[in-house]
């Protein structure tokens, strides 16, 4: 069923931490810009997935073509393999975003996916029909967006409060002529939103070619009503180092949707600064949150260890796994990117 005529309080979504059903997933393709280190990415989204099915059902899109890849990598008693052409693997963003509205009837907002902003590298024309798809299979009342939009692009509290980039939903190649004010209206009719906080941009390798141009899930997450968790690059030399404290500036000045400041937890970036292209942007921020648990994004790091703490402390009463996450990286997201989480409320049955 597709709709645009809810009203705008209508739809919420909801914050990371609430039930959830499943998680939905998208394995690499060997045609996609991963192709030269396919068989790495699949077996790192592999691993992402099995971890994830410790705690609740996993869902994984698949190319027809590649069927017997990924039955040769996932053990389906774990994880569910359904199959639909593919362009990509970053659910998070080509997949749809999940509401739920006031009755607990499941909602599935399609955003238009045009890449990433046109990117020259990027092909979509598969990707783009993801999210219909997955909303169908969920059985979720599909939300059609007019707005170039990803998953990754926005973080929510649940309680109508949203943190977006204005290098992301106001970049030109994604929404030419809109303003911040078309934007908000937008994110107010399909997720609720009651309070928009912008942050100017994302980190600096998110910008560079295989980038989304400033996803905010690299930067800042919501662990719980009133709480910031701010990713925060400490060395000097690198070019987060200045960016993350303008994100800091920000966020201290901003306020919730109750109109509370924010409690701002700062989470030092791994100590690994580079590879062998340019500066990384590892990320602790960009984990998951699953029925009790947490996947995070391991480095083989010094910092790993006080990264995990920190969101131990977040989330309490979640046991946090640390999976090795610089494959998943190298494509040019994390953990979060290749995910996308479905409200325990409506559509299918936990498990069916």
């Amino acid at each position: 069923m597709t709709t645009d005529q809810k009203n705008p309080a209508s739809w919420r979504m909801p914050a990371e931490t609430e039930p959830q059903a499943r998680v939905w997933m998208a394995f690499p393709t060997g045609t996609s810009y991963l192709a030269e280190n396919a068989d790495r990415a699949r077996t790192a989204w592999a691993r992402v997935a099995h971890t994830i099915a410790e705690f609740e059902p996993v869902t994984m899109v698949v190319d027809p073509a590649e069927t017997e890849q990924a039955r040769s990598h996932l053990d389906e008693d774990k994880v569910e393999i359904v199959e639909a052409p593919l362009d990509d693997s970053w659910m998070r963003d080509i997949g749809p975003t999940f509401v739920v509205d006031e009755s607990g009837q499941l909602g599935a907002v399609d955003w238009v996916f045009n890449g990433w902003g046109a990117q020259r590298w990027a092909t979509w024309g598969k990707d783009e029909r993801i999210g219909s798809f997955v909303a169908q299979r969920a059985g979720a009342e599909r939300e059609v967006s007019r707005m170039v939009n990803e998953g990754g692009g926005i973080h929510v509290d649940g309680l109508g409060t949203v943190l977006v980039t204005e290098t992301v939903q106001l970049d030109p190649w994604r929404n030419p002529g809109w303003t911040k004010a078309d934007v908000e209206a937008e994110l107010a009719r399909t997720i609720g939103a009651a309070h928009v906080i912008w942050l100017p941009r994302g980190l600096y390798r998110d910008s560079l070619r295989l980038g989304t141009r400033g996803h905010v899930d690299l930067t800042v997450t919501i662990p719980s009503p009133g709480v910031l968790l701010v990713h925060v690059q400490e060395e000097p030399m690198h070019p987060d180092y200045a960016i993350s404290r303008e994100i800091l500036d920000v966020v201290r000045d901003a306020r919730d949707a109750t109109g509370r400041p924010w409690e701002v937890i700062e989470v030092p970036a791994p100590r690994i600064v580079r590879d062998s292209f340019d500066w990384v942007d590892y990320s602790y921020i960009n984990h998951l949150v699953v029925n009790g648990g947490v996947i995070g994004c391991g480095f083989d790091d010094p910092n790993d260890r006080q990264a995990k703490e920190i969101l131990e402390a977040a989330y309490p009463g979640r046991d946090v796994v640390m999976v090795p996450a610089k494959d998943v990286f190298a494509g040019g997201g994390g953990i979060h990117c290749i995910t996308q989480q479905e409200p325990a409320t409506g559509g299918r049955e936990v498990g069916k």
